[in-house]
């Protein structure tokens, strides 16, 4: 069957393979799109599976919400360069909300969702091939309110760090401001209460440690430990951080002062914990072009 250069435009423009590969499959296919489509598939799962072992630390996350249900996602890429391409963000909104609108809970129950006719992992490959990186879901919160709750959320630096408060009170300003300081200051701890004691007794040990390398009297050691400790609290614990907006209020007196309180934070910045690539994507780009 002759195959014309309109239909290796029309498989192009469906697909995003290269005009050789879509010629390929049509010819395979004996000119049958359809056929044609899922050769091209067939041959991205098998790209897109070379690149499994590859790192994914750079990407976006995002807030999705309806009604009570929110869910917070991180979508990995290799580069950041992939990261700020429409069809990457596209490809964020899809599973965003298509997680949020199926209540999902876990990875593997995500990937398992269908949007139209496709699952999010086929849609995950599909896109691991054609922009020629490996692009992963990392992970996702699904969150549910209450109706006396308001969810606050706020993205910073574009999406690279994403923070989503559940907040009592109604008071959906206050929700986003204790979201933007989140966000902002990057606090480990809600509040002093849900510090891990593991945490606290080895913050403790170090301090201790300083003050006697300092020279400082070993009497007066557990008063220094419990100074430092309020300024270790301040830090790191979101409530006893010094509100953004007004830096002569803690949060949790900007909350109190607002019939407000913190139910609940989640906040994600992408690749943190991860593993970063430290090879020359330009030079490996350059080399394939080659």
């Amino acid at each position: 069957m002759n195959i014309s250069a309109s239909m290796v435009k029309e498989l192009r423009d469906k697909t995003g393979a290269g005009m050789m590969d879509c010629k390929k499959a049509l010819t395979e296919s004996n000119g049958d799109m359809d056929k044609a489509i899922d050769y091209l598939r067939e041959k991205g799962i098998s790209k897109a599976a070379k690149k499994a072992e590859r790192i994914a630390a750079e990407g976006l996350s995002n807030i999705y919400i309806n009604k009570n249900n929110a869910v917070i996602i991180e979508l990995n890429s290799e580069t950041d360069f992939v990261a700020k391409n429409e069809e990457f963000k596209n490809l964020l909104d899809v599973i965003g909300e298509t997680i949020l609108k199926n209540k999902c809970e876990t990875l593997e129950d995500a990937l398992n969702l269908k949007n139209n006719e496709e699952t999010l992992n086929d849609l995950i490959i599909n896109a691991t091939a054609k922009i020629g990186e490996k692009i992963s879901l990392r992970r996702f919160e699904f969150l549910t309110k209450n109706e006396n709750e308001v969810f606050g959320s706020y993205l910073h630096m574009g999406g690279k760090i994403s923070s989503l408060t559940i907040v009592e009170g109604n008071n959906e300003e206050v929700a986003r401001d204790v979201a933007m300081q989140a966000a902002a200051m990057r606090p480990l701890y809600i509040s002093v209460e849900s510090v891990p004691s593991k945490d606290l007794e080895h913050e403790k040990s170090v301090i201790k440690e300083q003050v006697i390398n300092e020279g400082k009297k070993i009497e007066f050691a557990d008063k220094i430990v419990e100074g430092r400790i309020n300024k270790f609290y301040e830090e790191t614990v979101l409530e006893e951080q010094s509100f953004i907006k007004d830096s002569e209020l803690k949060v949790k007196d900007y909350l109190m002062n607002n019939n407000s309180k913190l139910v609940k934070l989640v906040k994600y910045e992408v690749g943190e914990g991860m593993e970063k690539r430290n090879d020359d994507f330009a030079a490996e780009v350059m080399n394939q072009i080659k």
